[in-house]
Formats: structure tokens, sequence, C-alpha cells
């Protein structure tokens, strides 16, 4: 066996409970996972409620001279629905202290991994990585679930943006 690696070094377990370099031990604590899974559900039915008359089935007549038949077909508005719950993310996590309204409710925001506060691009990555993986078959569930097994509690989302989820 070898001497354990330098304090500070990249190959160092991180501490648990996890203290950024630059805060050392006045760091955020993480935010729990079951108050994540309250807030994201309280952000989920504010979303649907803002969705909701997108959400509706439209219908469109369709003539087909061919046949001669009027068909009725059903249109979607996925694309409107995803730009809206996009931009209920971004900005309120850009602009408000990196909080949507469930997690000011439960006391949480979202910080970049050092400690400091998330700019917006950061932001648009982290939402841009979670709605791509919500759109690919059963790694939104992974994505989310991936929080259950990581000592820092990172959704895959956060991985890919380098952000936390801590206390505010």
């Amino acid at each position: 066996m070898g001497t354990p690696p330098p304090s500070g070094s990249p190959f160092e377990e991180p501490r648990n409970p996890w203290t950024p370099p630059p805060f050392g031990p006045t760091a955020p604590r993480l935010a729990g996972r079951w108050r994540r899974l309250f807030a994201g559900i309280v952000d989920a039915v504010i979303l649907a409620l803002l969705t909701s008359p997108l959400s509706w089935s439209s219908w469109r007549v369709v003539y087909d001279g061919t046949t001669g038949a009027v068909t009725r077909i059903p249109v979607g508005n996925g694309l409107a629905i995803g730009v809206i719950a996009f931009l209920y993310y971004w900005l309120l996590q850009s602009f408000c202290d990196g909080r949507t309204v469930g997690k000011k409710l439960f006391g949480m925001r979202v910080v970049r991994d050092t400690g400091e506060p998330a700019d917006p691009g950061r932001i648009a990555v982290r939402q841009a990585v979670e709605i791509a993986l919500g759109w690919l078959c059963c790694l939104g569930v992974v994505n989310l679930a991936w929080i259950l097994f990581d000592r820092r509690k990172q959704a895959l989302h956060d991985k890919a943006a380098q952000t936390l989820v801590v206390d505010a």
C-alpha cells in the first residue's frame, strides 16, 4: 500500500459531508433526497397548471382527395410544453438565486460544485441535459434515480453541468 494522496488532490475521495474547496467547514449542506423529490413534485404541478391549456388534444380536419374521406387527426403541442418547462426552470434557477418555486418552499437552491452561484449558461446545460435524458426512453428515470446512489446526491444532469443542490 502507498501513502494516501495529498489533501486537495484530484484523486482524493470526496469527504462526507462534502466540503467545497473555497468555503471549508462553512460549506452549505447538500439538500436531502426526499426534499428534492417533493420540490420536484411541486414544480411539476405548477408546470401542469401552466401548460394545461396546451395539453388538451387539438384536432385538425384533413380531407383525403383520393378516397374522398374527411378524417380528424390529433395534434399535440409537445414542443411548446417542453419550451415552457425549460424556460420555467432556466429563468427561475438563473435569476432567482438558484431556486424554483418548489426549491424555495423546501429550502434548497442550485449552485456550482464549488459552492458559488450557478450562472445562466450552466443552468441551461443542466436543464437541456435533463430534458434530453427524459426524452430518451428510460434514461429520465435513471437520471433522477442517480441521486439515490451518488455520494454528492447529484443527478446525471447535475454532473453534466457541474452543479449541486444545497440547503439555502
